[in-house]
């Protein structure tokens, strides 16, 4: 009999009950002899600038017009023409031949780069020199034109279009990517990154949390005990006196009392430290909110510094080892996914606003090894339109790193990007094909959708949004958001982003030390941002418009869509895993067929299913 995904999951939870993970068994590391280090580093250096010499259909504006590096370039450019090159021409086509060789086989690629070898160490020291005469603001890749292409790709679905991944072009299209993914690595800290990632998909990211929390809990330990030795003290005097202040300050803003709250704002400034306790933290992260109010700064918000991408994404590691939701959300998606799937050969997936789809890659392995084959997937994501230029780099590299781990994993994948306004997505886009079950999939990204139309006559984007999702009459969607409302006035928003954050620093000085840097990575430029933006943001620079469950339900019901009820298994097992794995002040419950999740009795995030009203 077939092994129901339910019985997967407490499967995994009976066979390993001292690890936290209910994906252990599926996501056993694989030996690897890499170390976690940043090593090779000139090796990737080399690679990258190579790259950039070969791949010349993707120059606006070639680096090789500079006359300083035409000099520098010299060299390299008689030693590729040369016959031991193993190319006719003495252009850089010969190179091309040999990186996007017909057969597709990795042995040649490795071949070719390995007889260039010796080349590639004598030129070292001119390639150092060379990048520094590159351009900084506009390196001259056409990345747009590659997500373009993604586009074209999903708006033409034939035999004889370009896929990012299919069993009979698989290599071929790995060199082509790889070269690609290692052009827009710059940095030690890029490379770093680069590592993680893979690393991430190809491990597991439950191997990466199950590591972080047992550091995490060594750590607390240990903080306990140092607080234990100096004595407790009792600041709930303070965080009253804070918060008053705060809510005060934001009275006379909201009254256009400038003088009064720049008064207010100097007392919160000396009581504010990024290193202090939860309730200095809290106060510093508010005060840059108000103080860029007060200053008219808040057009300029977007522009402001965040940590480096290596430092992100080991904040999000040790967050998603602190508290619950994360994995909640992820885990409970996947569930109801696997369970869509009883059965089933072929899987549509559309997520909106996908980054780095570390969950994708974990789904695409149990897919693998599930009884009679893994089913044909194929993942549409629907890029956020009002991202940073990043952005696109980074559908690029996801989709190359899902194709990789699919064909690691031998699962038949394919992989589309749409890049448009979420309202004008529609059926249409997504060439959906007879047999396939579509999943839409919302990781508490619709808060970015405005409430209401810049013209009132109009629909409002999150509604427009809902709609469009109903006539793509999906089996499953799923829909997670943040529990919270800012309400119609600058005063209501405040308070509501006091009380809430309020609680998010809580749960990290709870569980993560004081004196952790990554902390205030998350604390000052991560969840910081989110409050700045909603304290000093007004019109069409307020990113984030979040609502409560019942509103969410509301406007569901209105689109036409019909609630599904929660599975008890997906439910049991998500509670046992809070329970079990995390702070006793998490808190996971049901109300009206949603998963609510929260702390200390406040509902922070949401979770619950769909499908189209008429569906049987």
């Amino acid at each position: 009999m077939a092994t129901t995904p339910e019985e997967l999951f407490v499967e995994g939870l009976k066979k390993s009950p001292q690890s936290p993970s209910v994906f252990l068994d599926v996501f056993s590391p694989k030996p690897d002899d890499r170390s976690e280090g940043c090593h090779h580093v000139p090796s990737d250096m080399v690679l990258s600038y190579i790259s950039r010499m070969l791949m010349e259909d993707d120059i606006d504006d070639k680096p090789s017009d500079h006359p300083a590096l035409l000099q520098v370039q010299q060299p390299f450019a008689q030693i590729l023409s040369s016959p031991s090159f193993g190319s006719n021409h003495g252009d850089t086509e010969g190179a091309n031949d040999l990186l996007q060789d017909s057969s597709g086989d990795e042995r040649t690629l490795h071949l070719a780069l390995s007889k260039s070898t010796y080349a590639v160490g004598a030129f070292l020291k001119g390639m150092k020199e060379a990048n520094m005469l590159l351009p900084i603001a506009n390196n001259g890749f056409r990345r747009d034109e590659l997500v373009n292409q993604m586009v074209r790709e999903s708006s033409n679905h034939s035999g004889a279009k370009k896929r990012y991944a299919s069993d009979d072009h698989i290599e071929e299209e790995e060199a082509r990517r790889t070269s690609k993914s290692l052009m827009m690595i710059k940095e030690p800290k890029d490379i770093c990154a680069h590592e993680m990632l893979e690393d991430m998909m190809l491990r597991g990211t439950e191997t990466f949390i199950i590591r972080c929390m047992e550091k995490l809990r060594i750590a607390m330990a240990n903080e306990a005990e140092k607080s234990t030795r100096k004595g407790s003290t009792n600041a709930v005097a303070n965080v009253v006196d804070i918060r008053t202040t705060l809510i005060l300050c934001a009275q006379a803003v909201a009254a256009n009392d400038d003088m009064t709250a720049s008064k207010l704002l100097k007392q919160i400034k000396q009581h504010a430290s990024e290193t202090g306790d939860v309730t200095q933290r809290l106060a510093q992260c508010f005060a840059r909110g108000l103080e860029a109010r007060l200053e008219g700064m808040g057009s300029q918000v977007r522009q402001l510094r965040m940590a480096d991408r290596l430092e992100l994404l080991e904040a999000c590691n040790l967050l998603t080892a602190a508290w619950s939701f994360n994995r909640v959300v992820l885990l409970f998606s996947t569930m109801t996914i696997l369970q869509a799937m009883v059965g089933k050969g072929r899987l549509h997936i559309v997520d909106y606003g996908m980054r780095y789809g570390f969950h994708w890659a974990d789904l695409l392995r149990l897919l693998a090894s599930r009884e009679g084959g893994p089913p044909k997937v194929k993942i549409t994501t629907i890029g956020h339109p009002n991202l940073r230029p990043r952005s696109k780099e980074q559908i690029e590299e996801t989709g190359y790193r899902l194709s990789k781990c699919a064909h690691e994993f031998g699962v038949p994948f394919n992989f589309y990007a749409i890049r448009k306004k979420w309202e004008e997505v529609s059926i249409k886009d997504l060439n959906t094909d007879a047999g396939e079950v579509l999943i839409v999939n919302d990781l508490m990204n619709f808060n970015t959708l405005m409430d209401e139309s810049i013209f009132f006559d109009d629909p409002c984007p999150k509604d427009i949004v809902l709609h469009n999702i109903r006539k793509m009459r999906p089996a499953v969607f799923i829909q997670s958001i943040v529990n919270s409302s800012y309400g119609p006035s600058y005063l209501s928003r405040f308070r509501e982003v006091v009380f809430y954050f309020t609680a998010i620093f809580d749960i990290l000085d709870a569980t993560i030390p004081r004196d952790s840097k990554l902390r205030v990575v998350l604390e000052q430029d991560l969840f910081g941002r989110s409050v700045l933006n909603a304290i000093a943001c007004e019109g069409t620079d307020l990113m984030e418009r979040p609502e409560k469950y019942k509103q969410w339900h509301a406007r569901n019901q209105r689109a036409g869509l019909r609630q599904l009820p929660l599975k008890p298994s997906i439910v049991n097992v998500l509670k046992d895993k809070v329970m079990r794995c995390y702070h006793r002040d998490f808190l996971i419950c049901e109300d009206g067929q949603w998963l609510l999740q929260g702390w200390m009795g406040r509902i922070l995030f949401a979770q619950s299913t769909w499908v189209a009203d008429d569906t049987s």
